[in-house]
């Protein structure tokens, strides 16, 4: 299993390579000088000349790649342009309310959604059935700023039950920090769910009609066993599969999320970044969430084989 683990490890390498280069490239073609960004709209040419050469804009972009990369391996990934601070400060002062989000939404959703899909395939055919797929489809289709603007309107300015927006951190007041998640985490995980038990149901689907599922009923076995330990558990890969894949839509959603309710995350963050066009953040922050979002998923093939013993062969 090591020797998996570390081939997987190295396959991460040129990926992020890749990616690297896709978001440098991108990030200097895109129509736009942030130059004249940061110069003003009064700055002569010569000042903006000036800040082009400051940020090492005039030189060729194999030039201007080189030097990043060069800078990257090192762990430097960069100055923001506009605060002068470095990027990984920044991230490091803006990963906790991101980390609660989606560590937040990541359990709520699991815990829903898990049993949703295995109840509307035990129920198949059943108004149990139809109403989680109406539902599934309905948390798939609509926009999370919409599901956001929804809740807002209900919980916060209707029912007076819960803040509108802002963050505060556990540390200093536990309910504080509950009453303030529970809008963000529901509106973020109302896509994830739907995700996830779609696949829960397909999945369990697939494998309730397997051999060994009725020997197992054949045997007197209770229900609930061969849902949970038969069947769920043989479906469980897809379900993980479902669950690492995911995240790309969860990376996304904080962006959208962090926005309506005013959380200082990284989602802020990028929005910020992009108005401004400050190069150093934006590509430090897509790098930080490709590394996640890759490392997320070689714990993914490692839990395979955890709930698989035959993916070690």
């Amino acid at each position: 299993m090591w020797v998996f683990i570390v081939k997987r490890m190295l396959a991460t390498i040129p990926v992020l390579l890749v990616v690297a280069f896709i978001v440098f490239l991108l990030l200097r073609l895109a129509p736009g000088d942030p130059a004249v960004v940061i110069a003003g709209d009064y700055a002569s040419p010569e000042q903006v000349e000036q800040i082009r050469r400051n940020l090492g804009l005039d030189k060729g972009l194999h030039i201007q790649f080189a030097t990043w990369m060069g800078r990257l391996l090192q762990g430097d990934l960069g100055t923001s342009i506009f605060t002068n601070l470095p990027v990984t400060t920044l991230i490091a002062q803006r990963l906790e309310p991101t980390l609660m989000l989606a560590i937040g939404t990541i359990l709520f959703s699991t815990l829903v959604a898990v049993p949703l899909g295995v109840l509307a395939a035990w129920k198949e055919g059943s108004w149990i059935d139809r109403s989680v797929m109406v539902f599934a489809v309905i948390g798939f289709s609509v926009p999370v700023f919409v599901v956001a603007y929804v809740l807002i309107y209900t919980f916060s300015l209707n029912l007076k039950l819960l803040p509108v927006q802002g963050y505060t951190s556990p540390f200093v007041d536990p309910s504080r920090f509950l009453q303030q998640l529970i809008l963000p985490v529901i509106t973020l995980s109302a896509i994830y769910i739907a995700l996830i038990a779609r696949m829960t149901r397909a999945s369990v689907l697939e494998v309730l009609q397997e051999d060994y599922i009725r020997t197992a009923r054949a045997k007197g076995q209770v229900e609930r066993k061969v849902l949970l330990v038969h069947a769920l558990r043989n479906a469980a890969v897809a379900i993980i599969t479902v669950i690492g894949l995911g995240v790309a839509l969860l990376i996304g959603g904080v962006v959208v999320t962090e926005t309506v309710y005013n959380i200082p995350g990284l989602g802020r963050l990028v929005v910020d970044a992009v108005q401004k066009r400050d190069y150093p953040i934006i590509q430090g922050l897509i790098l930080f969430f490709s590394f996640v979002y890759i490392m997320l998923n070689l714990i993914i093939d490692i839990l395979y084989t955890v709930v698989d013993p035959r993916i070690r062969y």
